[in-house]
């Protein structure tokens, strides 16, 4: 994980200084609450140019199916010829963690012992290790509307880490408990009511459309720093941000910036131990490109991987 995030501050740094081509993705529903998503972008400065194509089908978890299913493809920079195909649950995963891992880094307290996760799906595991990398966590709070899930993945997390995890019956105990607050569902509306306690940071992961809105608009309100991976995508695709605009909680001036721009210096991250601070993460493709050409370097350094003929 600690890997990743240089992948991660490395690609975002790069894109904040609009030294890449990323366009906002396209997202194409399909079915009944389905979204597939093409994401394609360009790194000159950092080798990388590939594709994600990803689909987010919530009801796979009753058929035992991943709920996030894709493929990134790299090229390569001089010829544009395919380097290779990697599975893209696993790396959207590693990615979508260490988007928040980052984000914590640089915006939580230094001091932040407790976490807390409402939502325990695919997405949990990747965030908790990337921000167990960048704060001595002590205490995890978890909630999931489904108790089953929320049983398992604290014993795994239990299991791997030795850490005291607790298992809450309602996410506003979760708010309550955290330095450090972690929303990954798939809710379109807010997971929680609770007001948050000064000094703590979220990480708002789940909501990727703009009728999606997991954050109450309190939250957005009452934060001292509201941060992106990219402006232009999150007004317009993050319902966290545009539906607090809409109903005149928020305006789009509001928006402290871009977190490329806190890890360049260019903008200041947490400045006082009262601030709240919220990460909005609606995924960017150079991210995931980043990291594929990062596995895939290691992947050819090791000999592992199968080798197809194209030509």
């Amino acid at each position: 994980m600690k890997e990743i995030l240089i992948c991660i501050e490395e690609a975002l740094e790069q894109y904040s200084a609009r030294q890449t081509d990323t366009p906002i993705r396209t997202v194409l529903p399909f079915g009944e609450g389905n979204s597939s998503i093409v994401m394609p972008s360009a790194a000159p400065l950092l080798g990388a140019m590939g594709l994600k194509y990803v689909t987010v089908v919530p009801s796979n978890a009753g058929r035992g199916k991943k709920v996030i299913q894709g493929v990134v493809c790299l090229a390569d920079m001089e010829t544009g010829e395919p380097l290779a195909l990697l599975e893209g649950s696993y790396l959207t995963k590693l990615r979508t963690g260490a988007l928040s891992g980052v984000a914590t880094d640089h915006l939580a307290r230094r001091d932040a012992k407790t976490l807390g996760i409402i939502g325990t799906g695919e997405q949990a595991d990747g965030l908790c290790a990337a921000v167990f990398a960048v704060r001595d966590i002590e205490t995890v709070y978890l909630f999931n509307r489904t108790a089953g899930k929320a049983a398992r993945f604290a014993e795994k997390i239990a299991a791997e880490t030795g850490k005291r995890v607790v298992i809450c019956t309602n996410p506003g105990t979760v708010v309550k408990a955290s330095d450090i607050l972690v929303t990954a569902t798939s809710s379109l509306e807010p997971v929680f009511t609770a007001l948050l306690k000064h000094g703590t940071h979220v990480n708002a992961v789940g909501s990727f459309r703009p009728d999606m809105q997991e954050l109450p608009s309190s939250a957005i309100r009452s934060a001292s720093k509201v941060v992106v991976e990219c402006a232009e995508a999150a007004l317009a695709e993050a319902g966290d941000l545009c539906i607090p605009i809409r109903d005149g909680h928020f305006s789009p001036d509001d928006l402290h910036g871009e977190l490329g721009l806190i890890i360049s210096g260019r903008l200041s991250g947490r400045e006082s131990e009262e601030e709240i601070t919220v990460f909005k993460s609606v995924g960017l493709a150079i991210a995931d490109v980043v990291v594929a050409k990062h596995l895939y370097d290691k992947a050819l350094a090791a000999g592992i991987g199968t080798a197809i003929d194209l030509t």
